[in-house]
């Protein structure tokens, strides 16, 4: 079996235990809640985002480069052919190499796919995190072993963070050290926004109003409601932003005033949004989306947009119960919703709501999620007898 030594190029052991994370979505997909965790916890500690695998006719080996942000992305490349148990086998082989090769005398664990809980199988982490940000199991195509391996993962994590308040409720009972942690906010980035950002270029020529959305278009999304509001406000500009996953697009409703301008850049959003009058999140209400948590919804209050959604319910609480966010369900409703968000722009009624939203997201960010995430790790390796790691001399 193949491997790449990891000594010429990563990390080497720190004061502050490595992490290892085990994700199901690749780094440059959509930037979100692990991007936005994993990008902090480089600053202090070595962080290895390890991808699923890539399967080629080359011999076993992993593939590494280091973001910007200075963590480093792993992507096993196991040779095709082999069954699912088995190229589950070789990934855990090539990280207990990694482990090895690196000198990670101490590290934790951080896992965001239980399907992936086998490559763990020869890793010995001093504190194990799952880092519950959906209830995957619920999606569209999971595969049915996947109950059985998060509970397996429960089983063996020492902490459950939840990325929701609906989500902490189905979890809690399942794991005595569960805690909620809903989607936080970069308030200062979507800020920008509001500071007079040119509108790019391929949204630059569309009419006003426009309402937007950006984010994965998949099953979550309502394609019925917003092709019904295409339909009955053709003066109204929809503006859509985001990878199409799960679904077909052909399915997409399609209409002159509907504009979906494909996935883009997180530095590019508050661009997008500096030009929208009003932001949506037009979930359906279905499996898949009971225990969302919308990253986009303290987002999208940051960059200044009024926002209308569904009746989706860590929207409803906090940001519905605040009257920060306008919930709807139903065409009528969201429809009504919308053109009083429209209505309420540039009045004394939409800057006190604006006040109010930006009150409460001075509350919230990312740096402060995960600085109370951290505390709760080292709690935990207290708990378990496991004195921090003071120094490891390089060999």
């Amino acid at each position: 079996m193949k491997h790449v030594d990891f000594r010429r190029g990563l990390a080497r052991p720190a004061a502050t235990p490595a992490l290892l994370v085990l994700s199901h979505l690749r780094w440059d997909f959509v930037f979100q809640r692990p991007q936005h965790l994993m990008t902090r916890a480089a600053r202090t500690r070595p962080v290895y985002y390890i991808e699923e695998p890539v399967f080629t006719p080359q011999p076993d080996h992993l593939v590494t480069r280091q973001d910007a942000s200075g963590v480093w992305v792993v992507t096993p490349h196991i040779e095709a052919g082999r069954s699912p148990a088995e190229s589950q086998a070789c990934t855990a082989r090539l990280l207990t190499e990694l482990v090895r090769d690196e000198g990670l005398a101490e590290y934790d664990l951080w896992v965001y796919t239980p399907m992936e809980l086998p490559v763990t199988a020869g890793l010995q982490p001093r504190v194990t995190v799952y880092d519950c940000m959906d209830e995957l199991a619920n999606f569209r195509g999971a595969p049915p072993e996947l109950r059985g391996r998060e509970e397996a993962l429960f089983q063996q994590a020492d902490l459950v963070f939840t990325g929701g308040h609906r989500l902490y409720e189905a979890k809690r009972e399942r794991h005595p050290g569960a805690h909620p942690f809903p989607s936080s906010v970069d308030a200062a980035h979507f800020a920008q926004a509001r500071s007079g950002l040119a509108d790019p270029a391929d949204q630059r020529d569309l009419p006003r109003p426009r309402l937007g959305f950006y984010g994965v278009l998949d099953e979550r999304f309502d394609i019925d409601l917003i092709g019904e509001l295409a339909r009955r406000r053709p003066e109204w500009q929809f503006v859509l932003l985001g990878p199409v996953v799960k679904i077909d697009p052909a399915d997409l409703p399609r209409a002159e005033n509907l504009h979906y301008l494909g996935m883009k850049k997180y530095a590019e959003l508050p661009a997008y949004l500096a030009h929208w009058d009003v932001a949506l999140l037009p979930f359906a209400l279905n499996e898949a989306t009971e225990f969302i948590s919308p990253t986009k919804t303290p987002e999208y209050l940051a960059a200044g947009v009024p926002v209308v959604s569904s009746g989706i319910r860590d929207v409803i609480r906090p940001y519905g119960e605040r009257d920060l966010v306008r919930i709807a369900d139903g065409v009528d409703a969201f429809e009504a919703a919308c053109a009083a968000a429209l209505a309420e722009r540039g009045t004394a009624a939409g800057q006190a709501r604006q006040e109010r939203a930006d009150a409460y997201l001075s509350t919230l960010s990312w740096d402060r999620t995960w600085a109370d995430m951290s505390a709760l790790i080292e709690r935990a390796a207290a708990d378990r007898g496991v004195l921090p790691l003071v120094g490891v001399a390089n060999d």
